[in-house]
Order: structure tokens, then sequence, then C-alpha cells
């Protein structure tokens, strides 16, 4: 049981999709936060 649970988390972490979708989702909270942040798109 333990370890099919782990291999299941080991292959979500491994999982190039999840991982991209992470990445993306993240960045688009940064790019939110610095874009309040720092008046919109304005350098």
């Amino acid at each position: 049981m333990a370890q099919r649970i782990s291999n299941a988390q080991r292959s979500k972490m491994q999982n190039p999709f999840l991982q991209f979708f992470k990445f993306f989702y993240l960045n688009i909270r940064i790019l939110k936060i610095v874009a309040g942040g720092h008046g919109g798109t304005r350098k």
C-alpha cells in the first residue's frame, strides 16, 4: 500500500504535463502580482 502511494506520487511528480501546468500557473500568479504591484505593463 505504501509503495503504491509513493509510486503514484513519483509518477505525478515526473509527469511533464503536470510540471508544465504548475510552472505556468505559478508564472501567471507571479506576473499578476508583479503587474499589479508595478502599475501594469508600464516599465
